[in-house]
């Protein structure tokens, strides 16, 4: 599946080495996702007429007419039920849109990119936080979700070539009853996915609250190499996102992207955060960070189309994750002192393998006055190339460190910005 991100450099070489048509096309996608364009669609589906859009409503079924609406005029097909946008189920509906992949083969394989459209209508002591009886609008959730969404689905028309594999659409009911929408997809699929396979999920869940260009990634660990692809489309120039990504371990019943990870299939979300007015009456327009959106809809447009696309097998769901939390997070990547006497090393860089990520050791310690700490590593990066080659292993970055001369460049992925860094070693 994953196209290995070489580094920064590569990444920049490999994109101007593109046709210029294409190339122009690339950006061309990435902008038509527009924060105005974004705001139109949360001040629809989060106005006071939709009554909160809680499942099986009046209001809920109103959205649904409204994304239909979207759908038809981006000329989507629909992938649900007798031919229909839905897929219905105990009085609510998924609707499901099919973009087809170009490969006779990898088309039969599935990229589901999904965000739920309800939310809680007026609100009770089960699924909100109160004042109850007034009009939950949910516009950060998820109405911003399914903005971001439409404007993916949007920019997928404007792509250079239909990727290989097909990409799903999704947008989810019954999130807040317990993720019913998505837990049915996987139980009965839809006629209209008759013959394929589901290989890959995306979650855009409360994506309209972007603060201090924060964006939270989880389930980056359900496969080898998703957190790669995730730097990739975050690094990109053409994608204009460059956020400060936190990658979540926790693994929570708490959005649709668990049914997915249940079912042993390779998940990611992204989230922009909870904040005081989660499941409240003010969780309202005038709140959300339209500007935000258009990044964090940029970064999965490019996470989507690049799994969508690469030749290569998609890897397998990744177990281990399901023992994983933050608190493995933190025990792996915590930092140790450089004052207990050991030798420096060469470099001056102590690191720890991730098992998970075997390919992006983690900088646990970095000795004052080394070139390390000279050429600005800090403890907590990410080495994912050395000298323009990409690492695949721990072992392989200590021998390259080693056998490196005088001057040594290294590529670091630091808060999902990958950074060219150069050491150099006065004893030599």
């Amino acid at each position: 599946m994953v196209a290995r991100l070489a580094t920064a450099i590569a990444v920049l070489a490999a994109a101007s080495l593109q046709p210029v048509p294409a190339a122009e096309m690339m950006s061309a996608a990435h902008a038509t996702i527009r924060a105005a364009d974004a705001g139109r669609h949360v001040g629809v589906l989060a106005d006071d007429s939709f009554e909160g859009r809680e499942g099986g409503s009046r209001g809920g079924r109103a959205a649904a007419t409204y994304i239909v609406e979207q759908l038809t005029k981006l000329g989507i097909p629909p992938a649900g039920d007798s031919g229909t946008y839905f897929q219905p189920f105990g009085g609510m509906r998924n609707i499901l849109a099919l973009v087809e992949g170009s490969d006779p083969e990898l088309a039969k394989e599935v990229v589901v990119v999904g965000a739920h459209y309800d939310h809680v209508g007026y609100g009770n002591a089960d699924n909100s936080y109160g004042p109850f009886g007034y009009v939950h609008n949910g516009a950060d959730d998820n109405a911003s979700g399914v903005a971001g969404l439409l404007e993916l689905v949007e920019a997928l028309g404007q792509l250079p070539e239909r990727p290989r594999r097909s990409i799903l659409i999704a947008f989810w009911d019954g999130e807040e009853k317990g993720l019913l929408g998505s837990y049915h997809f996987l139980r009965v699929p839809p006629a209209g996915l008759a013959g394929r396979r589901v290989v890959l999920s995306v979650n855009l869940d409360m994506i309209g609250r972007l603060r201090g260009n924060r964006l939270e990634v989880y389930g980056s660990r359900t496969a080898h190499g998703l957190r790669e692809m995730v730097l990739q489309a975050n690094n990109r120039p053409s994608h204009a996102a460059g956020l400060d990504l936190s990658f979540v371990w926790d693994i929570e019943e708490d959005s649709d992207h668990y049914p997915f990870i249940a079912a042993r299939i390779p998940t990611v979300m992204f989230h922009t955060g909870l904040h005081d007015h989660y499941h409240r009456p003010s969780d309202d327009v005038h709140l959300v960070n339209l500007q935000g959106i258009e990044p964090v809809a940029r970064l999965a447009l490019g996470f989507v189309a690049a799994a969508a696309n690469d030749p290569a097998a998609i890897p397998p769901f990744r177990g281990e994750c399901r023992q994983e939390s933050n608190a493995t997070r933190n025990r792996l990547e915590a930092a140790t002192p450089d004052t207990d006497g050991s030798p420096r090393g060469r470099w001056g860089i102590g690191t720890r393998n991730d098992p998970g990520e075997p390919d992006a050791p983690i900088v646990v310690r970095v000795w004052r006055d080394s070139p390390a700490s000279v050429g600005g590593l800090l403890a907590g990066d990410r080495i994912v190339a050395i000298d323009d080659a990409r690492i695949a292993s721990h072992g392989d970055m200590l021998a390259r460190l080693k056998a490196a001369g005088s001057t040594t460049v290294i590529d670091i992925d630091r808060r999902g910005h990958v950074t060219r860094l150069e050491l150099h070693d006065a004893a030599r």
